[in-house]
């Protein structure tokens, strides 16, 4: 790592669900010992399930704002993360000395059905970035 702390970018199409709940665990779960940022392809705005979903697993959101990924973020992070597929193909390219790895979640906001149902799959997949957080962070983390 070529900084005291790992510096994190969670990349998805539009910065609003998955991504966004990806820096929010990173930054609730490695508290201090990491650095963790969000951008997409595109600014599609927060996602106002994502935040009530992470509110009810003790993870305010609300403060972050949905970004279009920075260049000299992507070049200065040491592990650059998509959570979709569509991020993945049409990431920009990455330095070597950064590390790109694919975390593939379903989109919540494409979810059909009512609203019960469509809150299930915003916890589903919220409940899968926090294992997948917690067990890398656990990688890199001493």
């Amino acid at each position: 790592m070529r900084n005291d702390k790992p510096i994190l970018y969670f990349l998805c199409t539009g910065n609003s669900c998955r991504s966004q709940m990806a820096e929010g665990w990173a930054r609730h779960l490695g508290q201090e010992r990491v650095e963790a940022y969000s951008a997409g392809l595109e600014t599609h705005g927060l996602n106002p399930r994502a935040v009530v979903v992470m509110q009810e697993a003790g993870v305010d959101i609300s403060d972050q704002e949905s970004k279009l990924i920075d260049p000299d973020l992507l070049h200065r992070a040491d592990y650059v993360i998509t959570l979709c597929g569509d991020a993945r193909d049409t990431c920009p390219v990455t330095p070597p000395e950064v590390t790109r790895l694919h975390w593939g979640f379903p989109d919540p906001a494409r979810t059909e059905g009512t609203n019960a149902e469509i809150m299930a799959q915003f916890r589903h997949v919220r409940d899968g970035i926090r294992d997948r957080v917690a067990e890398f962070l656990r990688e890199i983390v001493r």
